[in-house]
């Protein structure tokens, strides 16, 4: 189930996320998709997110993870409360390891999977591969905000 619309564009158009709003000109506009179990995205971070050369600084890999692992929650608990939108969620907790330098200039895949949820809270894995090479994993807890919240609505 991959289709040529990101979750994203379809539910967030006006979102000013530096890394999944597609309102935001000047962010990674990071583009997630149904795959599997979970979502995956593609992304080719510009070169200057480096921190050395070849190599992309953790604070990057660090966002992309967040928002990436925040969609496949927010999708998550769409399905699994039989919405037609996903509620807005906002991040709890997470945890990056780094495996390996991430390199620079080279396409980048990330997936991510809930592996515990509850009616407004996700508990999410998500791995970020340069090709074959696992570089990063991400343990993180989402939480669906209610009205009155900040981040209500900012979608």
């Amino acid at each position: 189930m991959h289709n040529d619309v990101s979750l994203q564009d379809q539910f967030a158009a006006r979102s000013i996320c530096y890394g999944c709003g597609p309102a935001n000109e000047q962010g990674l506009r990071i583009k997630s998709f149904p795959f599997e179990e979970g979502l995956v995205c593609h992304i080719q971070p510009d070169m200057k997110y480096q921190a050395f050369k070849g190599f992309l600084y953790g604070g990057l890999i660090g966002c992309i993870l967040d928002c990436h692992c925040n969609w496949t929650a927010a999708w998550h608990l769409m399905q699994r409360n039989g919405m037609n939108a996903p509620p807005c969620t906002v991040t709890a907790q997470y945890t990056v390891k780094f495996l390996r330098p991430t390199p620079s200039g080279t396409n980048l895949t990330v997936k991510a999977s809930v592996v515990n949820s509850s009616e407004r809270k996700a508990e999410v894995q998500g791995e970020l591969f340069a090709g074959d090479e696992l570089c990063a994993t991400c343990d993180a807890v989402f939480v669906a905000v209610k009205e009155g919240h900040p981040a209500y609505h900012r979608w």
